[in-house]
């Protein structure tokens, strides 16, 4: 089993509606802004462990740290049954607990895949908030054109039916062991003792002794609106921290998009970031903070050191 070099705290904080459960490393109080890392779509924020692991030590006993899990995932669960998500409720979710863990100083924020588009339009939305950004591999989506609300609409609504007729349930296991092969299955580069013990994190044993996901399954909706390049490009063009977006050598955005969004298209919209740079990560894929955490962690340090 993995061995933790700096183990976590967990709590729960009020946030709007919510119990938030938050991840805690490092100081209660440091010298140096908080660090907050927001995971991804179906992750949890004990993601995040390999690559706190591999940081310096005095950066985490100099800094709060912290990683909660998204609304719906993990153990922030809604306060009665959902059947879909909005996704600015995680940038108001991202205020909130900016509000209550760092005050009015800003944050030093990282953000995965969906966190990291989350990252970025928060960052946009509310610049003085954020000292420092670190994008990992939180690409957005293809450009849709207006028309493609006409579908998107009705795609959401049969959805909502599948999801009440219980045909979008997420799957579940007979063991820790189905969950970190399931692990592994998605992230071939990720190894045993690291899947036995995310599995831990990222499923918990039903009343019927089964390993569900810890994600509801209204996160598999898809969101009713259509995504707009051009707003996300007014956010990007009013982020004023320095950044760093990070992506992977496997180059996963071809892979799921086949065409229809290229890395060359990303790279052309994070040129509305006033101040951004870029770095490629060797030999990982999307889960690069899983595949590469001590690469990843010396560019972060790096970075934020400034």
């Amino acid at each position: 089993m993995y061995s933790e070099r700096f183990p976590a705290r967990t709590e729960f904080v009020r946030i709007r509606s919510l119990d938030y459960h938050v991840w805690r490393w490092g100081a209660a109080e440091g010298s140096a802004p908080p660090l907050l890392l927001v995971h991804g779509w179906m992750d949890v924020g004990a993601s995040y462990q390999f690559m706190v692991d591999a940081l310096p030590e005095s950066m985490v006993q100099g800094r709060t740290i912290l990683a909660p899990d998204w609304r719906g995932f993990g153990r922030t669960r809604p306060p009665q049954p959902t059947d879909h998500y909005v996704f600015a409720d995680y940038l108001a979710d991202l205020d909130r607990l900016i509000d209550h863990f760092s005050g009015d100083q800003p944050v030093d924020l990282v953000g995965h895949s969906m966190g990291g588009n989350i990252a970025m339009l928060y960052a946009g939305a509310r610049p003085a908030r954020v000292r420092r950004l670190v994008n990992l591999e939180g690409f957005g989506l293809p450009a849709s054109p207006p028309e493609a609300a006409v579908r998107r609409y009705a795609q959401w609504m049969d959805e909502l039916a599948r999801l009440e007729r219980g045909e979008m349930a997420l799957k579940s296991y007979d063991s820790l062991e189905g969950v970190a092969g399931r692990l592994m299955k998605t992230n071939p580069r990720l190894s045993q003792d690291k899947a036995d013990w995310l599995a831990r994190h990222w499923a918990a044993q039903d009343e019927s002794g089964r390993w569900s996901i810890l994600g509801d399954a209204a996160h598999k909706v898809s969101s009713a609106q259509i995504y707009r390049v051009d707003e996300a490009q007014a956010l990007y063009a009013a982020i004023t921290a320095p950044t760093l977006a990070v992506q992977a050598s496997g180059d996963s955005l071809s892979q799921w998009w086949q065409g229809r969004y290229t890395l060359a298209e990303y790279h052309e919209r994070l040129k509305a970031v006033p101040d951004c740079r870029t770095a490629v990560i060797e030999d990982a894929g999307h889960m690069l903070h899983h595949d590469q955490p001590e690469t990843l962690a010396g560019l972060i340090a790096d970075f934020l050191a400034g």
